[in-house]
């Protein structure tokens, strides 16, 4: 959860970036920190293999502005997608104030989508001990990859993916189409539920 330190009057806040493997996580990342002005950027940081797949995280903090004399510091982690990873993804996922779901808009990639949300349903739960808290907890969906011909219908994937009609977005990460929609939409949740 957000870390306030009153000493330096700055809030810290968690948002996890979430998906199923090579779904546009990281690239997501990537296009926002390249959009970002440079003073309300920090350095990003990337920890990938040699084919440039998410081994353990990626991370950019942002300076959002202040609330009553408190700076806002948004903290923008990936998880790895592949299976094998559970581990960290659970222990990045630790602490998190909200989640931007990214999902591959691709047909053949729905249940990677599907498998990817009880992943992320289950680290919730654990996370947060409480199933009322996990239904209400600051959740973005980010439909992307939507300029490729085998996308899904966008009311498909919100049937099967948005059950409980948190805001979605179409995106493009590659382009940053629909990126900084799912951004904004997230930070908002987030700073309404540390107010």
């Amino acid at each position: 959860m957000s870390f306030v330190n009153d000493s330096t009057k700055e809030i810290n806040c968690k948002v996890v970036y979430f998906g199923p493997a090579l779904c546009g996580k990281s690239t997501s990342l990537r296009s926002i920190y390249d959009q970002v002005k440079e003073k309300s950027k920090g350095e990003m940081i990337s920890l990938a293999t040699d084919d440039d797949r998410t081994l353990f995280f990626d991370f950019i903090p942002l300076y959002l502005g202040q609330i009553k004399n408190y700076t806002i510091r948004l903290h923008l982690y990936t998880v790895p997608g592949q299976v094998a990873y559970d581990a960290q993804r659970s222990l990045i996922a630790k602490g998190t104030d909200g989640v931007v779901f990214v999902a591959d808009s691709q047909i053949p990639r729905m249940e990677a989508n599907l498998a990817s949300l009880v992943d992320l349903r289950r680290i919730l739960k654990r996370e947060l001990e409480d199933d009322e808290v996990v239904e209400t907890f600051p959740l973005v969906i980010q439909y992307n990859k939507r300029d490729l011909p085998q996308a899904a219908p966008l009311n498909e994937m919100r049937d099967l993916l948005n059950t409980r009609r948190v805001p979605d977005f179409e995106s493009v990460a590659t382009s940053g189409d629909g990126v900084f929609d799912a951004l904004k939409a997230i930070s908002v949740q987030v700073l309404q539920a540390i107010r």
